[in-house]
């Protein structure tokens, strides 16, 4: 397998250029540079707010040093709170390529898009020397979320995933699950799963946190989807979520946008810390993706049932689904058929291996079938975290 070598050590599985807005008012400017390259990968991300948030910050600083970037142009509109000097800082200081682009200080939207285009043609010529290297299992970060899970969804497909979480693991790999609000009724498994008293007593408590947080919103996890899908309760979806886990100790708990300290096994935690103020953990299933890929995730692993067509900007999306109804009817968006387990009588293992062979195949610069259908989704809002201020 082969990677991109970055400054600061890490490989990435592609090697492309993030076209960021800082405030929904630089969104248009950026959309238009990105539209301007239709057939090159170049990728928009960005933050609609405009009040300050250390939470986005901290997650878009580290998507733009994400090892499969190598290059950013950040598009300010000009009285934003956001710190885009410190970001450009952070882009330039880990050796890739940036430019910003002040709207109010270039003349315009017009003037800013032809700069914009200038800047991100430059930097698409010079990705080229980025240096190519061997690509190891140990170099390897994977990520996975459940959306439109389903009563096959913790028999089929997540289970899978979780045999797959055991494997890389074994080949030195890290992996990522998340989201303690579709983990509440598994908080005494979470917390036998820790690798320490420590981190398995935090590992509890951010399940009760969870629990405590939708409680005082006045509703959960559990959408109308899941139960026309054949799930009964909450605890019957979590417990299909927690086997996507695999059986490997938890190594830590995470925050969006902290890097593992070393290989293994980690949960990341999503549900804002303190008093219920800002509305639900994750809008959507991309939100819970962009906070991986800001933890540095190479690509993920997005499982389901009902089915999904969504992708993700920077880091690639392998759909596993396990029902055969969803896999037939979204055959086009559909990576791995996990429901073959059902109609086949295939193993876990099968299932497992096969994802892991079209890992291997997606490193190698082959596309995902989101990748391949141009799906780039993105969504980062405001949250509160204590470890994301100071």
């Amino acid at each position: 397998m082969k990677g991109y070598l970055r400054n600061d050590g890490r490989k990435g599985i592609r090697n492309l250029v993030a076209v960021t807005y800082l405030v929904e008012c630089a969104h248009h400017v950026a959309q238009r540079i990105v539209d301007s390259f239709p057939d090159d990968d170049i990728h928009l991300i960005g933050f609609g707010g405009c009040a300050p948030n250390a939470y986005a910050e901290k997650v878009m600083q580290q998507l733009c040093t994400h090892p499969n970037v190598g290059g950013v142009v950040i598009v300010s509109l000009g009285c934003e709170n956001f710190q885009r000097e410190k970001l450009l800082q952070r882009v330039t200081e880990s050796g890739r390529m940036g430019e910003l682009i002040v709207i109010q200080e270039n003349g315009g939207t017009r003037s800013s898009i032809e700069k914009g285009v200038v800047a991100v043609r430059g930097m698409l010529s010079l990705l080229n020397q980025v240096p190519v290297v061997d690509f190891l299992w140990s170099d390897l970060m994977v990520g996975t979320v459940c959306g439109g899970s389903d009563a096959t969804s913790g028999f089929t497909a997540n289970p899978a995933v979780g045999k797959t979480f055991d494997k890389l693991i074994a080949k030195g790999a890290t992996c990522i699950f998340e989201e303690p609000g579709e983990l509440i009724g598994c908080e005494h498994l979470m917390r036998q799963r820790g690798a320490t008293t420590e981190i398995g007593e935090q590992l509890f408590q951010c399940v009760r946190k969870a629990d405590a947080y939708y409680k005082k919103m006045g509703h959960d996890s559990f959408s109308e989807g899941n139960a026309v899908g054949g799930l009964s309760t909450i605890e019957d979806k979590s417990l299909g979520s927690y086997s996507k886990s695999g059986s490997h100790p938890i190594n830590g708990l995470l925050y969006p946008g902290d890097q593992p300290p070393q290989s293994g096994l980690y949960f990341m935690d999503v549900v804002p810390d303190g008093e219920a103020l800002w509305g639900f953990p994750n809008v959507n299933d991309n939100a819970e993706i962009v906070e991986m890929s800001a933890c540095g995730c190479h690509l993920i692993l997005y499982t389901s049932g009902r089915g999904s067509v969504a992708g993700s900007a920077i880091s690639p999306v392998i759909k596993v689904c396990g029902n055969p109804h969803t896999c037939q009817a979204l055959s086009e968006d559909i990576d791995i058929n996990a429901s073959r387990i059902i109609s086949e009588g295939a193993s876990l293992e099968d299932i497992s291996d096969e994802t892991i062979a079209y890992i291997h195949h997606i490193i190698n610069g082959n596309q995902t079938k989101s990748e391949a259908l141009g799906h780039r989704e993105f969504h980062l809002g405001y949250k509160y975290f204590d470890a994301c201020q100071g």
